[in-house]
């Protein structure tokens, strides 16, 4: 039987060919974002945490008004809630008592409430609290330790570590997914006062040091 022999350049052609073809097969696996953007983005969960309360006179009575108040200091109110108001009545005289309560948290009462489960009975309202919750699910994410990144492409525990801790820190986990709308009628010469102050005052290291005497007293 003949021998061919092959030329050794041909070889290795042959073999970093199919190196490049098995890299490129496995990259397909490879898990991430070849962006500049995270990969984790915080997820804003919301929640409605309902109280139903008797009416009495077309108001609430002083027994219904304490459980009120201490249903609100259970929930620890704070900003980025938002409390509403489920009334099929319309009652204004309920709705002042509920608004005063809020106030003493520092909240305000929002006019529409959302659609809760069940339905509020005749003769009373139904105090709705809605709270959302921001977090980064899958946080931290070690599914791929290797060095090896055919793709160039972001580690899929990028973005957790900042993204995470702004999630935790915000005051109102709806800002993440809204933010705060400007007032269209604020003056933009007014906003700039105190930024001209800062810059117009003189630096404190400015002045000459006070000169102190070196003698102590007592009589030495």
């Amino acid at each position: 039987m003949p021998h061919i022999h092959f030329p050794l350049k041909s070889v290795l052609i042959a073999t970093g060919l199919a190196l490049g073809l098995s890299a490129c097969g496995g990259s397909s696996a490879v898990t991430g974002s070849r962006g500049l953007e995270s990969v984790n983005q915080p997820i804003v969960e919301r929640s409605n945490y309902t109280l139903d309360l008797s009416m009495a006179g077309g108001t609430l009575p002083i027994t219904e008004q304490r459980k009120l108040s201490g249903w609100f200091q259970a929930m620890d109110l704070g900003y980025g809630d938002h409390i509403s108001i489920d009334d099929a009545s319309g009652s204004s005289a309920a709705r002042s008592v509920v608004e005063a309560a809020a106030s003493r948290h520092g909240l305000l009462v929002s006019r529409n409430a959302p659609v809760t489960q069940g339905y509020v009975t005749p003769g009373m309202i139904r105090v709705v609290v809605t709270r959302s919750r921001a977090s980064v699910p899958d946080c931290p994410n070690w599914s791929r330790n290797s060095d090896f990144n055919f793709r160039n492409a972001s580690s899929p525990n990028y973005g957790c570590a900042v993204n995470s801790n702004v999630a935790a820190m915000v005051a109102n986990p709806e800002d993440l997914v809204r933010g705060q709308v400007g007032d269209p009628s604020s003056d933009a010469e007014s906003a700039g006062k105190a930024i001209k102050t800062y810059r117009d005052a003189v630096p404190t290291g400015s002045t000459p040091l006070k000169a102190a005497g070196t003698q102590s007293g007592g009589g030495q």
